[in-house]
C-alpha cells in the first residue's frame, strides 16, 4: 500500500516546496509511485526557511507583500508578512489539518473554522483550503501518465481523476513535467470540461544545490486579467528550526519578531 502523501499542497508551494529533484534516478518510464513521491518530495528537505514576494492583481486592486516562511516535514508551515507596514506581523500557521491566524493589531490568535476555508488568503487567489490542501493523491485520485510533445519539447503529462466520493473540489487535474529534470511546468485544474485555474512554474534557479522554480503564477480563468504571482528571493533547505515555532505560542512569537 502506498504511503499517504500531499503533493501540490499550496501552502507548501508558497514556501517553495515544489521544485526539481537534482538528477533523479528514474527509468525512462517511471512508475506512478515514483513520480508522485517525487512531485511531493521535490526539493523539500527536512525543513526550509524562505523569503518571498507575493504580487496580487485583481479587478479592484494591486498589492505586493514581502513574506518570510518556514516549514518542517510535510505538515508544518508558518508564513509571516513583513511588508507592507500595515500588514506586518500578520501570520498563518498550518499544522496537520489546522490553520491559525495571528493578528498583531489586536494581539489575537484565531483558529480558522471550516466555514472559512474557501475564503481568500490575504486577498490573493489562494484560499485557506489551498494552503491546507487536505487531499491525498493516492487516496483521492487515480492518476495516469503519458508522454506528450508540448511547446516544442517532450514532457510527461499526469492526469488525475477523483475517486468516487473523494472530498475534492476539482473534477480533473492535469500536470506537465519536464521529461528529464521533473521540474513542474504547468498544472491545470478543471470543473467539468472547463479549466478554472492554472499554475505556471518558471525561472529555475539553484538554491543550495537544489534547482527550483522561483516564480509561480496562479491564473484564475474566471477572472480575466487577474493573477497571483509568488517569487522566491531566498531559500535555505534543512534549516535548524525548533518544533516550538509550529505552535500557536510560537506563531505569536514569530509574528512579533522584528
Amino acid at each position: 500500500m502506498f504511503a499517504r502523501r500531499r503533493p501540490y499542497r499550496l501552502g507548501l508551494i508558497i514556501l517553495g516546496m515544489l521544485g526539481a529533484l537534482a538528477g533523479p534516478a528514474f527509468a525512462a518510464e517511471p512508475t506512478i509511485e515514483e513520480l508522485l513521491n517525487a512531485t511531493d518530495d521535490i526539493a523539500r528537505g527536512a525543513s526550509s526557511h524562505a523569503t518571498l514576494e507575493m504580487q496580487v492583481k485583481t479587478a479592484r486592486y494591486e498589492r505586493t507583500m514581502k513574506i518570510e516562511a518556514w516549514s518542517k516535514g510535510e505538515d508544518k508551515s508558518l508564513i509571516r508578512i513583513l511588508e507592507p507596514a500595515k500588514d506586518a506581523g500578520i501570520s498563518t500557521l498550518m499544522v496537520d489539518d489546522n490553520i491559525w491566524n495571528y493578528l498583531p493589531k489586536v494581539d489575537r490568535t484565531m483558529k480558522v473554522p471550516g466555514a472559512m476555508m474557501s475564503g481568500n488568503w490575504m486577498g490573493s487567489h489562494f484560499t485557506n483550503d489551498d494552503l491546507l490542501k487536505q487531499s491525498s493523491w493516492y487516496r483521492d485520485y487515480e492518476t495516469t501518465l503519458k508522454w506528450v510533445d508540448r511547446a516544442g519539447e517532450r514532457q510527461l503529462e499526469m492526469t488525475s481523476i477523483p475517486r468516487p466520493d473523494a472530498p475534492v473540489v476539482y473534477t480533473r487535474i492535469v500536470q506537465w513535467l519536464n521529461a528529464e529534470s521533473w521540474i513542474p511546468i504547468q498544472a491545470d485544474y478543471f470543473d467539468g470540461k472547463t479549466v478554472i485555474r492554472s499554475l505556471h512554474f518558471r525561472d529555475i534557479k539553484d538554491f543550495g544545490g537544489r534547482k527550483i522554480p522561483t516564480k509561480i503564477e496562479l491564473i484564475p480563468h474566471d477572472a480575466p486579467g487577474e493573477r497571483t504571482v509568488v517569487i522566491y528571493r531566498s531559500m535555505t533547505f534543512d534549516a535548524a528550526i525548533s518544533e516550538e515555532l509550529f505552535t500557536p505560542r510560537g506563531l505569536r512569537r514569530a509574528a512579533q519578531t522584528r
